[in-house]
């Protein structure tokens, strides 16, 4: 039997959105408010979703202590309380949350083996949440 588990984290860290492929007037109207000049921050929710047999021992689908410590090991104290800007992860890249989604995603499938990881989702704001998965990519 298949089952599906979801596990919340939270972090907080700092971002300002802006390409340098762009010119300041050509950032504002993309960003807006987020190409402030000094950052701003979000409060994010992670959710991470893993798959897999139930064990029949176990009743589980993998150990809740390893997916936490590997989650707040490999990601929560990596992001926590950081400016993207600065951070190697996004050199040459513009740390929207689609950006960190994606690079989340990466982080805990390399990491994390007892289960297939289904998707991450990271809500930035009440109104804004973004997932990830290794579906095929969108090509319009």
């Amino acid at each position: 039997m298949k089952a599906h588990l979801t596990r919340r984290y939270w972090f907080s860290s700092s971002h300002r959105l802006h390409s340098e492929e762009f010119d300041a007037e050509r950032n504002r109207a993309i960003y807006g408010k987020c190409n402030n000049p000094h950052g701003h921050g979000h409060n994010y929710a992670l959710e991470v979703t893993v798959s897999g047999e139930v064990d029949g021992r176990t009743g589980m689908v993998c150990n809740l202590v390893d997916l936490d410590g590997c989650v707040r090991a490999e990601v929560v104290e990596r992001f926590d309380h950081q400016n993207l800007n600065s951070m190697k992860e996004f050199d040459g890249i513009v740390p929207t949350t689609e950006c960190l989604a994606e690079i989340i995603f990466k982080i805990v499938k390399h990491s994390f083996h007892s289960a297939h990881l289904e998707r991450v989702r990271l809500e930035e704001t009440a109104n804004n949440a973004f997932e990830y998965s290794e579906a095929e990519p969108f090509r319009p």
